[in-house]
C-alpha cells in the first residue's frame, strides 16, 4: 500500500466557470487556471502521483504545455489512473475536502463522487468528498479562492509489481 496527499488552490474570478469534481456549478465566479482550474481533481490527481513517488502534477501536466490549456481535469485524472494501473496500483480509497465559502457544495457532491470513481475505474464507495466554509475568515472565507485537499491510499494489484516508472 502507498499513501499520497495533496493540496491545490485556485483564485476565484468573474467570467470563469466554477468546475469542481468534474461538475460545472452555477456561480458568479469560477477558478483561474491553465486547465479548467478544477482544484478538487488537481488535488486528487497529485495525491495519486505522489503515492506512486512520481513527482507532482506539474511534472506530468505542466502549465506551460499548450496541449493542456483549458483541458478538462477529468482527462488529467483519467491519464493518471492509466499510469496508476500501468504501475500496478488501484485505488484503495480517496478522501477529499473542498474549502469554499460559497456556493454550497452538498447538492453537487454525489455527482463529483461519481465522476471521480468513473475516471479512476473504481467503485464510488471508495471515493469521499467533503466540503466546508472559511467562516468569513482568510482568503477562502472572503470568497477569493477555493482550496482542495486529498489523501489517497493505493493498493498493489496482482497485475503489477508495484514498481513505479
Amino acid at each position: 500500500m502507498r499513501i499520497g496527499q495533496s493540496t491545490d488552490i485556485h483564485p476565484l474570478a468573474e467570467g470563469r466557470k466554477l468546475v469542481l469534481g468534474g461538475v460545472e456549478i452555477p456561480f458568479e465566479k469560477g477558478t483561474l487556471g491553465h486547465s479548467d482550474g478544477d482544484a478538487l481533481l488537481h488535488a486528487i490527481t497529485e495525491s495519486i502521483i505522489g503515492a506512486m513517488g512520481l513527482g507532482d502534477i506539474g511534472k506530468h501536466f505542466p502549465d506551460t504545455d499548450p496541449a493542456t490549456e483549458g483541458i478538462s481535469s477529468v482527462i488529467l485524472l483519467e491519464k493518471t489512473a492509466a499510469l496508476m494501473r500501468k504501475n500496478g496500483y488501484r485505488v484503495g480509497n480517496i478522501d477529499s475536502l473542498i474549502l469554499i465559502e460559497r456556493p454550497k457544495m452538498r447538492p453537487y457532491i454525489d455527482a463529483m463522487r461519481e465522476n471521480i470513481a468513473q475516471a479512476l475505474c473504481c467503485d464510488v464507495s471508495r471515493v469521499n468528498v467533503k466540503a466546508t466554509r472559511g467562516e468569513k475568515m482568510g482568503p477562502v472565507g472572503h470568497g477569493e479562492c477555493v482550496v482542495a485537499q486529498a489523501v489517497c491510499l493505493l493498493e498493489e494489484t496482482e497485475a503489477g509489481d508495484g514498481k513505479t516508472e
